[in-house]
């Protein structure tokens, strides 16, 4: 993937009623925050969630990092279509569940446990099929930490090691969210739509690849070098750039 080097500034234009709608979550939806508890969802995030959901006829996913059931518990009561640790994990609009099997990644979980008892300011998540490790609270530590982890992973062609905003993670290799967002584009009601995805991270610049080349609409959120055509800068800009188009839709309904 070749990525676009500070490209300008540049809005996306607006949702439309044939959209396929996929969001990030933290980043994108949250303001990052130390540790992945500590985020604060805006007041208003989850009723503009459902009203997009309404409009767009069910067609809004969220694609994280986070597992599934955390998403749900921070946009409860709602539980939309959902591509959980990066496509590892893949709930549809009928709320069927699929799930790759998880590795064994017990030397992984061993080590950075190790290296978390020896530096107590790094954090260590378990999740269903990854390991991640976040240095936020540490980032002297990044280098430590990659060399680390890639000299755990290089033996082992089915892991990859994947590096977001302070974290790294080990996860099954060859699946990503460019891969969950592909998946859903095939199936109702995201096939024959438009697809926009928002995302802030490197880890979303799969999803960048895949929306692009279907004519659809990439967003990079915050600065970056990055494939995507269209920038906003902070979740705020994300929810306001959501919630525009809302007032009128809603009077065509």
């Amino acid at each position: 993937m070749t990525q676009t080097p500070n490209p300008p500034l540049q809005a996306p234009p607006p949702l439309s009623a044939d959209a396929a709608l996929f969001l990030d979550f933290d980043g994108t939806l949250v303001a990052l925050a130390e540790t992945p508890e500590a985020i604060e969802v805006p007041t208003g995030l989850v009723g503009l969630l459902t009203d997009l959901h309404t409009w767009l006829g069910g067609a809004v996913a969220i694609v994280s990092g986070r597992q599934i059931d955390m998403l749900d518990r921070f946009l409860a009561p709602l539980r939309l279509p959902s591509g959980g640790e990066h496509g590892v994990q893949r709930r549809d609009a009928q709320g069927k569940m699929r799930e790759e099997p998880p590795p064994d990644l017990t030397h992984v979980l061993d080590v950075c446990n190790r290296l978390a008892g020896e530096y107590p300011d790094l954090l260590v998540e378990r999740k269903h099929a990854a390991v991640a490790l976040h240095y936020r609270r540490a980032p002297k530590l990044e280098s430590l930490c990659q060399r680390v982890l890639a000299d755990l992973v290089t033996p082992w062609p089915a892991l990859e090691l994947l590096h977001g905003k302070s974290v790294f993670e080990v996860k099954p290799a060859g699946i990503n969210k460019g891969v969950a967002i592909a998946a859903f584009m095939q199936e109702a009601p995201f096939a024959g739509r438009t697809p926009f995805f928002a995302g802030d991270d490197t880890t979303d610049e799969t999803g960048f690849a895949v929306v692009q080349p279907q004519g659809g609409v990439a967003i990079k959120v915050g600065s970056g070098d990055t494939l995507a055509q269209h920038r906003l800068e902070s979740p705020k800009a994300v929810f306001e750039w959501l919630a525009s188009v809302l007032p009128a839709a809603q009077k065509g309904q």
